[in-house]
């Protein structure tokens, strides 16, 4: 079975942005070495923060990105918790989206998810964990 994450959206930006880790592992993505899944509030967040840093650097529109991201993931309503599970609220999406699509992984760098370690059986990563994770 193929492993299938949720990636937060410092991941994401870094990987289309900058060399590293978050780079990596989109580039395992398009090598078809995980499966991504996304929601519609996490596909939101990418195209708002990728629009804010695209006017920000004067740099060409990036739209192009998130249809791909869009077309080859999958696409998952996500459920919602009745009570908050981050410390940060507004994280909760990409808990919501990895249950809602029966993830292994969240892939984050950020503390108020790492703090929880796993949650129903989706466990959150750093960037750099989930590329010794993933098949070669």
């Amino acid at each position: 079975m193929k492993i299938k994450a949720i990636l937060d959206t410092n991941v994401f930006i870094s990987g289309v942005f900058w060399k590293g880790p978050p780079f990596e592992i989109l580039k395992a993505w398009q090598e078809q070495r995980f499966r991504l899944a996304i929601s519609p509030p996490i596909l939101d967040e990418y195209r708002r923060v990728l629009d804010e840093l695209t006017k920000e650097r004067a740099l060409p529109v990036l739209s192009s990105i998130l249809k791909v991201i869009e077309f080859n993931s999958e696409l998952v309503e996500p459920i919602s918790f009745s009570e908050p599970v981050c410390s940060d609220p507004h994280d909760d999406k990409f808990l919501e989206a990895a249950v809602a699509a029966s993830a292994n992984y969240v892939v984050s760098g950020d503390r108020a998810l790492l703090n929880i370690k796993s949650h129903h059986r989706v466990e959150i990563v750093r960037p750099a964990r989930f590329l010794k994770l993933l098949p070669r």
